[in-house]
C-alpha cells in the first residue's frame, strides 16, 4: 500500500474562537451561569506604555536630579472645602471595602497611605475603626448600596466620594458572596450572615445631575462644609459626565478607566464595557477647561496604574492626581510567588489569580478567613506600599525633571508623543516624528 503524498496541514487555531473562548463556551454550557471574578481587564487596550516622553535637551533645558527639587505635593477640595486635603504625593489609594479585603489589608493601606503623606478610600460597607485609627487621611465612599453608611463617619472622614460608577463595571453594581460574609461585616453592612450581596447599581434617591447637586448641598450641611465632596464616575462619557459633576458642585471628579479593578462581578463588564483610561482623560480635561474649572475642580484618574511613568503621563494629559488600587494590593503581597502552590490547588497560579470573590486568597487579602487573614502582617504590607508610592513618585520626579519641569504638575502634552495611531487620537498627542495625531486638521 503506498502512502499519501500529500503532506500534513498544521492545525490552526481560530483567532476568534481561542482556546479561552471555546472554554468559556464549555463552561457556560455545563453550568447555565456566567462567569464571575475580580481584577481588572485582561483584554490589550490602548495604554500608557503607548506613549513616550520627548525629553529636554537644546530647546529645552533638563533639570538635575541631584541639585534642583521637582515638587509633588497637590491639594484636593480647593473649590468650597473649608478644610482640602494636602497630600505630599500626586498618588492616592482606591476604594477597596471591609468585605471584599481583610480588615489587615484594610489596615495596611492606611498605614501606607499615611508614611507616604496621602489619602487612602474606605469603599463599601463602611469605615472600620482600624482603618480609621491607622489613616492620617481617609476618604469616606458613598455608594449606592448605603452598605454601613453612618453620618457620624461622614463627620469623622476626611472627605467624602460619592460614587456614580466604576470603571470595571459603569452601569453595574458589585458583588460579595456569602462565604465572605462573617459575622463583623454583615453587623457593619445589616446583612445576613452568609448570604450573597450584589450592590445597587444606581443612588436609590436621585436620578439625575439636579438631585446629586442636592445630595452634594446635603453632604456639606451633615459635615459643615469641610470636607471636600468628590464624584467618582466610571469612563463611558467623560466629557459629559465631568461636566454634570462640576455643575452639581463637586470639588473633585474622579474618573476610574476600565483597566480598573473590582472584587467581583460579570466578567463580561470587565470584559465589554467602559473606555480605557488613556481615551478618557482629554475629554475630562476639555469640560473643565470649557467650564472654566481647570485646577479649580481636581481631577483624579484611576484604572491601570502601575509605575511613576503611568503617573507622569496621566499628570501632562491633565490629571491633578491618580488613584491606585489593584497596584496597591500587589505592593501589600497579592499574588505572591510565595503562596504559588496553594494558588495552584486553586486552578490557577500566582500573577493570574482573580477569584477574590472567593474568599480563600492565600495572601490573606481579598478574604474573611481569620486564618488566612493573619497571614498578612498590618505593619510589614503597610512599609512594602510605602515603598512602592516612594519608587512611583521618585520615577515621576525623574521623567519631570528630564523634561526641564520643576514640578509634576507642570508636565503637559506637549512632552509626550505617541507610538500607536489609536494612543494618539485618545490622548491627542502627536504620533511620533510626527505633529500629527487622528482628528487633527492639518499636518
Amino acid at each position: 500500500m503506498e502512502e499519501s503524498s500529500t503532506p500534513m496541514t498544521e492545525p490552526q487555531d481560530s483567532a476568534t474562537f481561542d482556546a479561552y473562548t471555546l472554554s468559556e463556551i464549555r463552561r457556560a454550557a455545563a453550568t447555565g451561569i456566567y462567569d464571575i471574578r475580580g481584577g481588572g481587564t485582561k483584554r490589550k487596550v490602548p495604554h500608557f506604555d503607548d506613549l513616550l516622553f520627548l525629553g529636554a535637551s537644546i530647546s529645552r533645558y533638563p533639570l538635575e536630579g541631584y541639585r534642583e527639587g521637582c515638587t509633588t505635593n497637590v491639594t484636593l477640595g480647593t473649590r468650597y472645602a473649608k478644610k482640602p486635603l494636602e497630600l505630599s504625593i500626586p498618588i492616592t489609594i482606591a476604594g477597596m471595602s471591609f468585605g471584599s479585603l481583610s480588615g489587615q489589608a484594610k489596615e495596611s493601606l492606611g498605614r501606607g497611605a499615611t508614611i507616604a503623606g496621602t489619602t487612602t478610600t474606605t469603599g463599601d460597607g463602611g469605615m472600620t475603626e482600624e482603618e480609621r485609627g491607622h489613616s492620617k487621611m481617609l476618604v469616606y465612599q458613598y455608594l449606592p448600596s448605603r452598605y454601613g453608611m453612618n453620618p457620624d463617619d461622614l463627620r469623622r472622614c476626611d472627605a467624602i466620594e460619592i460614587v456614580v460608577g466604576q470603571g470595571a463595571k459603569p452601569g453595574g453594581g458589585g458583588m460579595l458572596l456569602g462565604q465572605k460574609i462573617s459575622d463583623r461585616v454583615a453587623e457593619m453592612r445589616t446583612l445576613p450572615k452568609g448570604i450573597d450581596q450584589r450592590s445597587a447599581c444606581r443612588h436609590p434617591d436621585w436620578t439625575g445631575p439636579d438631585d446629586l447637586e442636592i445630595k452634594i448641598l446635603e453632604l456639606r450641611e451633615i459635615t459643615g462644609w469641610e470636607k471636600p465632596i468628590y464624584v467618582k464616575v466610571g469612563g463611558t462619557r467623560p466629557y459629559y459626565d465631568t461636566a454634570l459633576a462640576v455643575k452639581a458642585g463637586a470639588d473633585v471628579v474622579v474618573l476610574d478607566g476600565m483597566q480598573g479593578g473590582t472584587a467581583a462581578t460579570q466578567e463580561v463588564f470587565i470584559e465589554h464595557v467602559g473606555l480605557p483610561i488613556l481615551g478618557c482623560i482629554r475629554p475630562a480635561v476639555e469640560a473643565l477647561q470649557d467650564l472654566e474649572m481647570y485646577r479649580e475642580v481636581q481631577l483624579v484618574v484611576s484604572g491601570g496604574i502601575r509605575n511613576g511613568a503611568d503617573v507622569a503621563k496621566a499628570l501632562a494629559l491633565g490629571a491633578d492626581a491618580v488613584s491606585i488600587g489593584t497596584a496597591a494590593l500587589v505592593a501589600l503581597g497579592d499574588n505572591h510567588p510565595k503562596w504559588d502552590s496553594e494558588y495552584r490547588e486553586m486552578g490557577t497560579r500566582a500573577g493570574c489569580y482573580d477569584d477574590w470573590h472567593e474568599g480563600r486568597d492565600p495572601a490573606g487579602i481579598s478574604t474573611q478567613d481569620p486564618e488566612l487573614a493573619r497571614r498578612l502582617d498590618p505593619e510589614l504590607a503597610g512599609r512594602r506600599l510605602a515603598n512602592y508610592l516612594k519608587v512611583m513618585t521618585l520615577e515621576a520626579q525623574t521623567l519631570a525633571r528630564a523634561c526641564g519641569k520643576s514640578s509634576v504638575h507642570n508636565l503637559e502634552p506637549e512632552d509626550l508623543c505617541a507610538l500607536t495611531l489609536e494612543a494618539a487620537a485618545m490622548a491627542r498627542v502627536p504620533l511620533a516624528g510626527t505633529t500629527w495625531y487622528p482628528g487633527k486638521e492639518s499636518f
